[in-house]
């Protein structure tokens, strides 16, 4: 062989090392760092409008991705609603349909509760066991709240777990719920796995109560409807800022899909030493109901060159879709057997949301003054169907998101046919029903449902005279649920 064989042997196997890099780099999976909020409401974020909040990391998110104007959370209560979005299922079909471990019954509930399951199965994969055989580094960081020992994130996908603390006292380093342990822990996890496909799951206990935050912070926020409140939204607000600061130091932003949201709406009537929380005006309710205070919750979603950039929709989504979305967006293949769907073409802008209705099935009571309930979305219709007393409501959301006229009596037709879907789904996905309850005291029901109807109660308009009442509602309420009893079946 002579010199200029030996050349082009050099050169053919330089540019053929050269072919597959760049093979190897096209076919990189994009990382996936999804932010999960605990209360969140969907007005929180100044991108959101409330103007009392201080969130500029949030709003360039917002404004270099797309944002969601209508998208629903899988139950408007924690632990069903992230087992939905970790499992693609709806909980109803999970048969974990309320918090865990539950609220025990009271003689206040004209029904029982069913026995709910106290975790989410080991046979239910879960999204990192989607993700781990495509060579993904999975890791997650925070509230689990979807089964105790044996059915944490380990068993169900995760290479790497950090709880870390859901209250801190907050100091120069730290805010009042362990935000910036958190991220540094997520942050540690995205510099080690760099150099490969990740799945970062960084799920705040942020704002959930009890809540604190930094002096400063509060002082800031003096003129916000809660100052403290307004304080720790600004302090998730910063760890974000943090975590996309860390993407663009190591050049990871084009390749990394960054997803904000929450788990349920935010909290609307007081609860523990919180005496007022927040609000989601203009939307009825909140956490613990099925109107849209309860069901609606932010969604920002950033991936430069494939997601939109300053996009507002207002197409519904759920985030029981996110399991078969995300696997759409990195190119592998449909999962079967899912309540979810993908919207990944819609996110991209290659196709239009997908069309169907949208159900919930809530059959507890709950500290928030819910009672047992289903719902549908059909369009720009919402029927609420409450369990305990064979009434149903129904609202058209694009002339009343407030939901504060009822058109059952007018629409008496289309109720039924809601009606009669909401329950053919309930048989479908084989869902829990409600019994009635022997120990029923019709007097503690009408205390607490009727004569105050906390769904109506607007914190963000409300007058003294009505704080006063529903302050004497909530000491009411938690005198119904003091005590303790069965909540739900054992792991089996």
């Amino acid at each position: 062989m002579n010199s200029w064989q030996r050349f082009l042997r050099i050169m053919g196997g330089y540019l053929a090392a050269v072919v597959t890099a760049a093979s190897a780099a096209e076919v990189r999976r994009p990382n996936i760092v999804f932010i999960l909020c605990d209360d969140l409401g969907v007005n929180d974020l100044h991108c959101y409008g409330r103007a009392d909040h201080r969130t500029p990391h949030l709003d360039r998110l917002a404004a270099e991705g797309t944002r969601f104007a209508s998208a629903y959370c899988g139950q408007p209560i924690c632990s069903p609603s992230r087992a939905a979005l970790l499992t693609g299922k709806t909980p109803a079909r999970l048969h974990l349909t309320t918090y865990l471990p539950g609220r025990p019954n009271a003689v206040s509930q004209r029904l029982l509760h069913p026995e709910i399951e106290l975790q989410v199965a080991l046979e239910e994969r879960m999204l990192p066991e989607y993700l781990k055989p495509l060579g993904y580094a999975t890791g997650a960081f925070g509230k689990w709240h979807v089964g105790g020992n044996g059915f944490g994130p380990r068993e169900q996908g995760f290479d790497h777990y950090h709880q870390g603390r859901a209250n801190t006292v907050p100091s120069a380093t730290e805010g009042g719920k362990g935000e910036y342990e958190l991220t540094t822990e997520a942050e540690a996890f995205i510099e080690a796995n760099r150099d490969r496909p990740f799945f970062v799951y960084l799920a705040h206990n942020t704002p959930h109560i009890p809540y604190t935050a930094q002096p400063g912070r509060v002082a800031a926020n003096a003129g916000a409807f809660e100052p403290v409140y307004a304080g720790v939204i600004e302090t998730l607000d910063d760890t974000v800022g943090r975590l996309l600061r860390k993407l663009e130091s190591l050049r990871l932003v084009e390749n990394t899909i960054v997803i904000f949201t929450s788990d349920n709406g935010g909290l609307h009537v007081p609860e523990g030493s919180h005496r007022r929380v927040t609000h989601n005006s203009p939307y009825r309710a909140g956490k613990g109901f099925v109107y849209q205070g309860g069901l609606r919750i932010p969604l920002l979603v950033r991936w430069p060159g494939h997601v939109p950039a300053g996009r507002v929709v207002d197409d519904p989504v759920i985030n029981t879709d996110w399991v078969p979305t995300l696997l759409e967006l990195i190119g592998a293949p449909p999962p079967t057997g899912l309540d979810g769907v993908s919207f990944a073409g819609f996110l991209t802008g290659r196709s239009p949301a997908p069309v169907r209705r949208f159900f919930w099935h809530f059959p507890h009571y709950n500290n928030q003054g819910g009672q047992p309930t289903g719902a549908v979305r059909d369009g720009p219709w919402m029927l609420v169907d409450y369990y305990d007393g064979s009434r149903a409501e129904l609202y058209r959301l694009d002339t009343d998101v407030r939901e504060t006229r009822d058109l059952a009596g007018a629409e008496p037709a289309r109720v039924a046919e809601l009606r009669a879907a909401l329950a053919r789904w309930r048989d479908d996905v084989g869902a829990q029903t409600n019994r009635p309850n022997p120990t029923y005291d019709p007097n503690r029901f009408r205390e607490l449902y009727m004569d105050v109807d906390v769904s109506r109660f607007d914190p963000a308009t409300a007058e003294t005279g009505v704080w006063e009442r529903v302050w004497e509602w909530r000491r009411g309420m938690n005198a119904a649920v003091a005590g303790s009893g069965k909540k739900g079946k054992a792991a089996r």
